[in-house]
């Protein structure tokens, strides 16, 4: 029976079908909650409405079923949950403040320009951030620092577009769902500390992160569906590659078994100690 203890999630963004790098994802998540009794959810992150791609929500939900990946719970999107967004944001109204700056206005580290009022009609909301080193213990990194003011700057949680960032919308998802353990790729790591001063803002718990070696291309590039890449064909061999690919050593019988047969043996064996720190390119 599944405990409460252990909650993770995939939780991806309908921009197109899955690829190999987000089954090496789903699979590292689904196995961190599923080898600890755990639960797994499953989010579809839309709340860039604009980006979604028409048939990318089926088309992930049904390769995710295919695969075997059994989701606990109804599936959640962000698109229904703006309301959610809306309290979180005035909850913390003390530490943000209107921008007026347009992306043109903006080239690297924001200034804080509009921190003492914004020049012209305010574009978005920004969230204050401190002059300060902020550090988390990554189980796969080990410890990752980031000092906000001087990496990222104050950051937007609303933007003009009439869009909640995914730095804010993540965060309020995360704790509404008790999501205690967050896997995903090691392009979302230099995210985690905007997220963490979030969350501490918002008096919320801050989840376990682990943050996977990223899948390359052959010329070095993270998969992605901006670079073209393929989508997966569902079934044990994509699988059994993004089990290798997390360094877990699989027997290759699994590669030609059933689906159920794979999920036994991967959940037993399961070891995030033999996860590789470094990207690595696909076959």
């Amino acid at each position: 029976m599944a405990t409460e203890n252990h909650v993770g999630r995939f939780a991806p963004s309908p921009t197109g079908p899955l690829h190999f790098g987000s089954i090496v994802a789903a699979t590292a998540s689904y196995l961190f909650a599923k080898s600890q009794d755990g639960k797994w959810l499953l989010r579809i992150e839309d709340v860039d409405e604009g980006r979604t791609e028409s048939g990318a929500i089926s088309s992930i939900i049904e390769t995710i079923a295919a695969l075997g990946m059994e989701w606990d719970g109804e599936i959640v999107f962000q698109s229904r949950r703006k309301h959610l967004y809306r309290d979180a944001l005035q909850a913390i109204h003390d530490f943000t403040y209107p921008c007026s700056c347009s992306r043109r206005d903006v080239t690297g580290i924001y200034s804080g320009k509009c921190r003492k009022g914004a020049a012209g009609e305010a574009r978005s909301i920004r969230v204050r951030v401190e002059d300060e080193v902020l550090s988390f213990q990554d189980m796969i990194r080990g410890e990752q620092s980031q000092n906000l003011a001087k990496e990222a700057g104050d950051f937007v949680l609303f933007r003009a577009d009439g869009y909640f960032s995914y730095q804010f919308a993540v965060v309020v998802d995360d704790h509404e769902q008790g999501v205690n353990q967050v896997v995903r790729g090691a392009d979302l790591l230099d995210s985690t500390p905007r997220q963490i001063h979030l969350q501490r803002l918002l008096g919320y718990d801050t989840p376990i992160y682990a943050h996977l070696p990223l899948a390359l291309n052959s010329q070095g590039e993270k998969l992605s569906k901006q670079n073209l890449a393929e989508p997966v064909d569902a079934g044990t061999e994509v699988l059994f590659d993004a089990l290798e690919f997390l360094g877990q050593a699989p027997p290759i019988e699994l590669r030609e078994g059933s689906i159920q047969e794979f999920w036994k043996w991967a959940i037993q064996n399961w070891k995030i100690e033999n996860i590789p720190k470094e990207d690595r390119y696909c076959r």
